[in-house]
């Protein structure tokens, strides 16, 4: 399965790199080791397999439930992910994510709970504050930008353009009182706002 994974991981990297001029920030910011959750933005089919290019350990993805019965990409998909059902996960869906987490996976989650268009960041589930407290992993906010014109919703293909992905410092559960989903939205606003990152 790994040797697979690397496969499809050096093709995207390929294709993101010739075709849209991936450029990648701060990925030194992600934990390499133990129980992580990446919480990023998403406005296009192309944000999974991107951020799994950008990302320097392997990753493990939440998806919904109705990929994994789609002919052929349900097979592609489930070797990469388990299920998720959109606005109402099971209790066995979370138990299986925090499970991962403290066998010391990274998770990169979607939180605004499906794709958005128009690159505004407010509407943020509370699962990875969920999935962070239960686990003790750290959260990593990131921002992707450029796919929602390079794959924006409704199109067939693929269009040339640029598209980065930023990462921000690792958010840790310290405090009972502390706003997870709020400090998540924050950091993800200020990689928007900063356009200076660090390759």
């Amino acid at each position: 399965m790994k040797s697979w994974y690397n496969f499809f991981k050096f093709l995207f990297y390929i294709g993101f790199k010739i075709f849209n001029r991936l450029e990648v920030f701060s990925a030194e910011k992600v934990p390499e080791k133990g129980g992580v959750i990446v919480a990023a933005n998403h406005s296009s089919y192309l944000d999974p397999p991107l951020i799994g290019v950008a990302l320097k350990r392997r990753a493990t993805f939440m998806a919904k439930e109705g990929l994994f019965k789609v002919p052929l990409l349900g097979r592609f998909v489930r070797a990469f992910s388990f299920p998720v059902r959109r606005g109402r996960p099971q209790p066995s869906t979370i138990k299986e994510a925090v499970r991962r987490l403290k066998e010391g996976q990274l998770i990169v989650m979607f939180p605004e709970g499906g794709r958005r268009s128009g690159g505004e960041i407010n509407d943020v589930k509370r699962g990875v504050e969920l999935l962070a407290r239960m686990s003790g992993a750290s959260v990593v906010p990131a921002l992707i930008e450029g796919t929602d014109r390079a794959l924006p919703v409704g199109a067939w293909f693929i269009r040339p353009a640029k598209v980065i992905v930023k990462f921000g410092d690792p958010i840790t559960v310290n405090s009972n009182d502390e706003d997870i989903t709020r400090a998540v939205i924050d950091a993800m606003k200020r990689l928007k706002s900063d356009s200076r990152g660090k390759a």
